[in-house]
Order: structure tokens, then sequence, then C-alpha cells
């Protein structure tokens, strides 16, 4: 860690909030999951806007961090403009249920944000973004879509792939304040986890990385109390657009 106050948000809270959950399959998100094709064919579609013998980079701000999606070779600090961390996805499975929602969290437009680019060899480049994609997208049409994106590292300019969130899914579930979030961070869980551990691992590695995100520090603070019991939470309803 940094030489940063310690986090609030600690595995010991963090457990009081997992449960054994069963994954509900992807009946339960109401849409139509991915197939074999359709992840070589958006793969084939990535790819056929790079070089062959270019090696792709991907930017990660989240889980990729700490769990990549594939084997890496290196990453490297990266600022990316235009688009900012965001918990604004409405989750039923995975790290929620529909009882209890959870959110999840991705780049949406507006702002910036610090995080990695992580290098994926051109030789393996295609087969790995297929893994990535595989990880990162189980229903069709994706809320979380990926893009080729602009950012900067090591006062370069470079092209990088991020996962970046469609306002127009049916599972986006628009803006939270810091308090609303807790209170949802607080208790969904699934058979990934839960949002506390999400968040825990997420603010822990970003900030061995030298990266400060104020929000989420904030926020993983709330959430730590909010697990303690120190303050009541009010968990408000995690509606998604129609």
């Amino acid at each position: 860690m940094s030489g940063r106050a310690a986090m609030s948000l600690t595995p010991e809270l963090v457990a009081r909030v997992h449960r054994d959950v069963p994954d509900p399959g992807h009946g339960v998100m109401k849409k139509e999951p991915m197939t074999e094709a359709d992840y070589r064919a958006l793969t084939e579609s990535l790819m056929a806007a790079r070089e062959p013998d270019e090696d792709v980079w991907l930017f990660a701000a989240g889980s990729l961090i700490w769990k990549p999606a594939c084997d890496i070779d290196g990453q490297r600090a990266a600022h990316l403009h235009g688009w900012h961390r965001k918990f604004c996805l409405r989750l039923v499975r995975f790290r929620g249920t529909p009882e209890c929602p959870g959110l999840m969290m991705g780049l949406a437009r507006g702002g910036s944000c610090r995080g990695v680019v992580q290098r994926l060899p051109a030789a393996h480049a295609a087969a790995r973004v297929e893994q990535l994609l595989r990880r990162e997208i189980s229903v069709k049409p994706p809320a979380n879509f990926p893009r080729w994106v602009p950012v900067t590292s090591d006062g370069k300019r470079m092209t990088a792939l991020a996962f970046t969130i469609d306002p127009k899914a049916g599972n986006y579930a628009g803006d939270h304040s810091l308090e609303e979030t807790a209170a949802i961070l607080a208790k969904a869980c699934g058979h990934w986890g839960s949002c506390a551990e999400y968040l825990m691992h997420t603010v822990a590695h970003l900030e061995d990385l030298g990266i400060h995100d104020r929000y989420l520090w904030k926020l993983q603070a709330r959430v730590a109390e909010l697990i303690a019991g120190e303050i009541e939470p009010s968990l408000p309803m995690v509606s998604a657009t129609p």
C-alpha cells in the first residue's frame, strides 16, 4: 500500500456481507446469451481495427487490474480522458441477485480516469481478446461495450481497448448519490462474491499503484461504516432503464 491512511473497508468487514449464492444463470438477466459465433465475430471486428503485427493494449480501471481476464505481458500507468469510473449498471447476477441487486462499476462518459494499460502481444492478441470478451460480456447486446479509445501513457498517446458503459442498456441504473451507492454495495452479493469485496480490492490495488481515487476512497469508508453498523443504511431501489 502507499503511505496513505489505511482503508476502512477491511477483509473482516467484507466477510460479513458474503453469502453462498447459487448462480441463477443467464435467464435471470432477461437477455439473450452470447454464442460462440458472437464472441468470434466481436473479436474479429475489434481486431480488424489493428494491424496484424501490432500489440494490443487494454485499459484497465477496475477488476481487470487485480484479476486479469487473460495473460498479460506487463502493464504501466495510463490516463484516459473523456471517461470516468461509475457504479451505474444494475446487477442481478454475479455480484447481486434479483432480491438484492448490486451495482457494477464501468467507464461512463465525461471526466477522466487514471488506470493502467496492459500489453497483449501481437502473436496472441486475438485469442486473449476473445478470452477477455468471454469474461466481460455474457449477454447481448452488451451494456459494457468494448471500444478503442485514446489514452496517454509515459507521456505518449496510444490507442487501447476499453469496456465502456452504454447508457441505453436495459440494466443502466443512472445516477446515484454516494450514500445511495454505498447502501447498495454494503448489502449486495452474488455467486461471484459481494460488491463490497469488489470495491475493497479495486481501491486497494489502485492505492498500490499510487492512484488515489477520491470518490472511491470516500465510498469505501461509507460502505465500511454501513457494514459495521455505525450508521443505519437506507437501501434505495436499484432501478434500470425500461
